[in-house]
């Protein structure tokens, strides 16, 4: 299972969330700003916006935040992990899939990605685990559009926010099993670009691909004492920036809108562009080609423009 798996960084999550907001109509928008409101980081949110922004642009922004929270309590002590495999997978009870509004205080990491394997060897494949990522939309979705309470629904969208981006990044809908590793490569995630002491990984390599940190070489590593803390200012401007440079998504993809489909089209995407060469078999280490790059990177941008796209009709289709 995904040990470590993040679908885009932050700034990706923002960009997705940036279009979606551009796309709701004035009642949905009215809606969703009500419902952020009960989220219990709201607060943090409003703090972080920058000064002299229009109150539709702070709007607008706290939206976009609000689409990094299922990672956010990934380092929040009030939350914990569920589930053995750190919590990367689910334990079968039903807490794994419960709905149950922010009185949850379990991390659900397993809900982040749905591990569908895929052999270029012959190896046998393991069952798919659930609760997923799919299975996640296709319950929040549901609850958005009920009678359900209000406090139910602020937590789905914030999930439906970063998972519809999560589930178009192709390295969340796959494990590549393999003689090496029979149980999975955990969406990339054990797969090495670079020799020790380098830990830059696969996955890692995908998730930067939109945004300020987006390249070749991995990040620099963190200085004594950890990473300072996320210059929020700073994240929405460059996600803002990278939104508005996306390709417009296709209208009749955009128009797709069941979570099935998006998670064949993230496998799909993954046969075709992640394990392709320079990514051979094995753990690696690989070395990214500038081809091999700048195919991922233009595969990226069309991913997150189109899960902007269609977040922001599923919001104006379902949100009641």
């Amino acid at each position: 299972m995904a040990g470590t798996a993040f679908a885009w960084n932050d700034e990706g999550h923002m960009a997705i969330a940036y279009l979606a907001y551009e796309r709701l109509n004035p009642a949905t928008r009215k809606r969703v700003d009500a419902l952020l409101k009960l989220n219990p980081y709201y607060a943090k949110w409003e703090a972080a916006i920058p000064a002299g922004v229009s109150e539709a642009e702070a709007r607008r922004m706290i939206f976009m935040i609000a689409a990094t929270w299922p990672d956010q309590i990934r380092t929040d002590p009030q939350y914990v992990d569920d589930g053995p495999n750190n919590g990367n997978t689910p334990d079968g009870s039903p807490a794994s899939s419960q709905n149950i509004g922010y009185a949850d205080r379990l991390r659900h990491k397993y809900w982040h990605f749905v591990d569908i394997p895929y052999s270029q060897d012959g190896t046998a494949l393991p069952p798919v685990p659930s609760p997923n990522v799919q299975t996640q939309i296709a319950a929040f979705r549901a609850a958005l559009g009920s009678s359900g309470s209000d406090d139910v629904k602020s937590y789905d969208l914030v999930w439906l926010e970063h998972l519809v981006g999560d589930v178009h990044m192709p390295l969340h809908a796959v494990t590549r099993v393999s003689a090496d590793l029979p149980t999975g490569d955990s969406g990339g995630n054990t797969e090495l670009l670079c020799s020790a002491p380098c830990r830059d990984q696969l996955h890692a390599f995908w998730d930067r691909l939109v945004g300020s940190q987006s390249g070749i070489q991995p990040p620099q590593p963190a200085a004594a004492g950890g990473l300072p803390q996320a210059n929020e200012a700073g994240e929405l401007r460059s996600a803002t920036s990278a939104a508005r440079s996306l390709p417009a998504a296709d209208a009749s993809l955009a128009k797709e809108m069941s979570e099935a489909a998006w998670v064949r089209e993230s496998f799909n995407s993954a046969k075709e562009y992640v394990y392709v060469p320079p990514v051979g078999s094995g753990p690696g280490p690989f070395t990214i080609t500038t081809n091999y790059y700048e195919a991922a990177r233009a595969l990226a941008k069309k991913r997150v423009s189109l899960a902007g796209a269609r977040l922001g009709n599923l919001l104006n289709r379902e949100l009641k």
